[in-house]
């Protein structure tokens, strides 16, 4: 570590005024082109599609609607992905790279955008380096790809640049910032936070439904080209309204459905303390059945101090804390190496010389090492770190095992101390310093809320195994035990242990595989670089509170405070967010059912036409609008992990459809010849029942017990009573339709609730059956 006291508080202030903060402007797409790039792609080539042969039949108001339509859905797209991306810029903010910095002579952590120019900074394995520095001790690998593109690290001692982004692989160096934001040798820092949508088990399961839709609508084609070949039905009023069949197939509002739903979870999370850098995370959350948990700092408080002291030979207590000291070092910031110096001061234990080498503690080697020149000029080699590890380089007294698992036994973490004298009889262990972590209090709640969620809690540390079943008994997770060497060698998925003790980060991945096997929806919590692949691995990959930048960058989700109660609160939000989900699925699925087998069944079965395309178009703009607000819906959380089910949802929902299609197909026979409405009067009839039961079809699908059940959002609500106000409008006054008689039309509503409420009998019993019910 450089020598030093750095800038003062009040010279760092001034230059921050005059260079900035360590930062760079994100870039916003110009709005023009943002907008025009939601016209492009397979669902709005089909409304294009549409507008082309509606202008070529020569209907221009169809052809203005079905354009009208495109540019609303690009719009609405355009303005939710703007949410999304207003939040993750909010998720830049607060999941900000951290610098180690030392101000007025006192190291300390701050965020990496109060960095200036002339700042003394200190960087180790893990760490994302802040700015360019200039090392002025130290040496450290670093990875430099994400900048260069270049695999190979490279090495860079004194005098070297660690420049802006680059990840420290090994060694640790300080030094001198010399350049910071946009100034700095590359232009930019490294990006923390992805993009905002990426593909999802979710979307595929959809869009999966919808091909299948599509296939349905395929056969109902073939039939109604047959049938107008046959009857000699006119090419110019047959093929407009065979493509507004499969266009009423196509979930027009499912991109920007998406986008609201999760954006606004994420939001949701954010202001909980849970920070999402991959949306697709919280749609994970609901289907996780297993969460893999660290010990220190999860289910404990992270606030080690040293409880107990055991020397071995003539040592004495402050003998062994001044040789654990001497392998410890402040500008780490490492929790272990903090305590073992607060606690070497306590007890006035002086230093032994000038260190003349340093190794910090490595997750790999399980040890910190040091070399030390006293004033006398003897060399002494210091370790400090795990029993067993410096059990096999050093000399161990009698009885060494038995107490480190006295010490272990109530939940403390043994580390053990060995030096040697320079000479050649190696090294010895000299002593062991028991940490205690006290057990963070809310813990045992939090596991058993957990277990109530369905999900198995398994805690996966590197401490002793006595240690680690003490810690899981407490809290609840229980005692079954697994060594690492157990986890590496299995190649089955079952998992028949609570507890992985002495593990590597390595061993991490293997267990995430191993659970990923067996069938589970895998979380994974981590803190160090180590544990990166793991956390990119597991499908709810958690950096946890005080994690390095690279675990954050390779987590899905990051947890700002300690323990698990945010990650309680991302599985409720996950699920609530399915939820949505679900419905707005089983919404699609239903009305496709009654919509397509209506326009299509209604042909061949009556020999007319039952709706118009402009009223189809029409319809599909009353139901998006409807559809976007259940992304905001009011909806709770399933008791157990939540998996998509297609052929369940399928079924589902052809026992809501059919209702709807007698119903359909009664309002058509009784407009038409009880009521003695023209054909035109007839379609229209027919246009405001497809409206209404599609908006009473949300609320149906969206409580999965009596529709009553629970209040839907305001904005839901607010939806359907304009629909219906201005399609209801629209009808009696003959505006882009036949008119047709206010009471005709009361009376219609009337009967669609009457059929609801029989119909939300009948629901319950059939989503219990095909186990949809939360």
């Amino acid at each position: 570590m450089t020598s030093g006291e750095g800038l003062s508080e009040a010279e760092a202030a001034a230059r921050l005024a005059r260079y900035g903060p360590n930062t760079l402007a994100q870039e916003r797409p110009h709005v023009l082109r943002a907008v025009l790039g939601k016209l492009w792609g397979p669902v709005p080539w089909l409304l294009e599609a549409a507008v082309v042969l509606e202008l070529a039949a020569g209907k221009v108001t169809e052809a203005l609607i079905v354009g009208i339509l495109v540019v609303f859905n690009g719009v609405l797209g355009y303005v939710q992905e703007g949410r999304a991306r207003d939040a993750l810029a909010l998720l830049r903010r607060r999941l900000a790279v951290r610098a180690r910095v030392c101000r007025g002579g006192h190291w300390q952590l701050i965020d990496a955008e109060r960095l200036v120019p002339g700042d003394l900074v200190h960087v180790r394995l893990g760490d994302i380096v802040p700015a360019d520095v200039t090392a002025s001790d130290g040496t450290a690998a670093v990875d430099q790809s994400v900048l260069t593109g270049e695999s190979a690290e490279v090495e860079v001692g004194r005098g070297g640049t660690l420049y802006s982004g680059a990840i420290v692989r090994r060694g640790e160096a300080s030094g001198v910032v010399t350049a910071t934001g946009a100034h700095t040798y590359f232009g930019r820092t490294a990006e923390l936070v992805r993009g905002a949508k990426t593909a999802s088990h979710l979307e595929e399961t959809i869009f999966k439904v919808v091909w299948s839709l599509l296939v349905m609508d395929g056969a109902l084609v073939v039939a109604i080209l047959a049938y107008g070949l046959i009857t000699d039905l006119p090419a110019r009023e047959l093929l407009p309204f065979v493509l507004i069949l499969v266009v009423a197939t196509v979930p027009v509002a499912l991109p920007a459905t998406f986008t609201l739903a999760t954006s606004l979870g994420a939001e949701e999370l954010a202001s909980a303390g849970v920070l999402v850098t991959h949306l697709t995370a919280i749609e994970e959350a609901a289907a996780m059945d297993l969460l893999c948990t660290d010990k220190t700092g999860t289910i404990t408080e992270n606030r080690l101090s040293i409880v107990a002291v055991r020397p071995y030979g003539r040592r004495s207590d402050a003998e062994v804390l001044a040789l654990a000291a001497a392998a410890s070092d402040e500008a780490t910031q490492d929790p272990i190496d903090l305590a073992v110096l607060a606690a070497a001061a306590a007890q006035g234990a002086g230093e032994l010389g000038q260190r003349a080498g340093f190794v910090p503690f490595d997750p790999a080697t399980k040890r910190s090492e040091a070399r030390i020149v006293s004033a006398d000029g003897t060399a002494l080699h210091v370790a400090k770190g795990a029993p067993a590890v410096l059990g096999t380089l050093a000399t161990t007294p009698p009885g060494l095992a038995a107490d480190v698992e006295a010490l272990a036994a109530d939940g403390a973490r043994v580390l053990a101390v060995a030096a040697d004298g320079g000479g050649t009889s190696g090294m010895e262990v000299a002593g062991l310093l028991a940490l205690g972590d006290r057990l963070r209090p809310d813990s045992a709640g939090l596991v058993r809320q957990l277990k109530d969620l369905g999900i198995r809690v398994v805690m996966v540390t590197g401490d002793a195994a006595v240690t680690a079943v003490a810690v899981a008994r407490q809290v609840g997770i229980g005692e079954r035990l697994a060594t690492a060497e157990h986890v590496r060698g299995r190649k089955t998925g079952s998992l028949d242990f609570d507890v992985v003790a002495g593990v590597l980060p390595a061993d991490k991945l293997a267990l995430v595989e191993q659970a990923q096997r067996g069938g589970h929806v895998v979380g994974m919590t981590g803190d160090g670089v180590n544990d990166a692949p793991a956390l990119k691995r597991a499908e709810v990959g958690v950096a946890v509170a005080d994690a390095t930048d690279v675990a954050k960058d390779a987590a899905s989700l990051v947890l700002t405070g300690q323990g698990l109660s945010d990650m309680v609160t991302a599985v409720e939000t996950g699920r609530r967010v399915y939820q949505r989900m679900l419905t707005y699925t089983l919404n699609k699925i239903t009305k496709t059912f009654q919509v397509s087998l209506f326009l299509g069944l209604g042909l061949l079965v009556t020999g007319s036409f039952v709706t118009t395309p402009r009223l189809v178009l029409l319809l599909l703009f009353a139901n998006d609008f409807v559809t976007m607000s259940i992304a905001t819906d009011r909806v709770g959380f399933s008791a157990r992990p939540d998996r998509w089910h297609v052929r369940s949802l399928s079924f589902a929902a052809l026992g809501i459809a059919v209702p709807w299609l007698v119903l359909s197909f009664a309002t058509f026979y009784i407009g038409r010849d009880v009521l003695g409405l023209s054909l035109a009067g007839t379609q229209t009839l027919v246009f405001v029942m497809l409206v209404a039961t599609g908006q009473a079809t949300v609320y149906l699908v969206r409580e999965r017990h009596h529709l009553w059940a629970s209040r839907p959002s305001t904005w839901m609500l607010a939806a359907t009573a304009l629909d219906v106000v201005i399609v209801t409008v629209l009808a009696s006054r003959g505006i882009l339709m036949a008119p047709v008689s206010l009471t005709y039309l009361a009376a219609l509503l009337g009967a669609v609730l009457a059929a609801t409420l029989i119909l939300d009998m009948l629901k319950v019993p059939l989503l219990e059956h095909m186990r949809l019910q939360t």
